[in-house]
């Protein structure tokens, strides 16, 4: 089950570092093309917002169990990014963005997953 969590966690984690550091590190233009919604809907300080959270929920997923300091963080980290990305379907469905809502519910399965390896080891 731990070889699980690390897989599942690790994945979600390095989708999780690139998404994050894209939206901390890019411009609004080059956001633009890739994300319809960064800058237009979401202000520039929200999309920075959310990249930090992600970058956060990426860190939280690996640095707790890998220290073995407070490895309860994780299953916090993998509900963290589960709401996020319940919000996300949430927000892209209102928008009426349904292409790319395979992407939300692919990390939100993912999340959830995390959430029950998590549970069931640190808990």
């Amino acid at each position: 089950m731990e070889i699980a969590y690390w897989i599942v966690a690790g994945l979600l984690s390095l989708m999780y570092v690139y998404s994050g550091g894209i939206k901390l590190a890019q411009s609004q233009e080059k956001l633009a093309p890739m994300m319809a919604w960064a800058g237009t809907t979401v202000p520039m300080v929200g999309v920075r917002a959310i990249g930090l959270v992600e970058l956060l929920g990426a860190a939280g997923l690996i640095v707790p169990p890998a220290t073995d300091i407070a490895p309860i963080l994780a299953l916090a980290a993998a509900v963290g990014l589960l709401v996020l990305q319940l919000l996300a379907s949430g927000f892209h469905l209102s928008r009426r963005e349904t292409n790319d809502i395979w992407l939300n519910a692919v990390l939100a399965v993912a999340a959830a997953v995390t959430v029950w390896l998590a549970a069931a080891l640190w808990t």
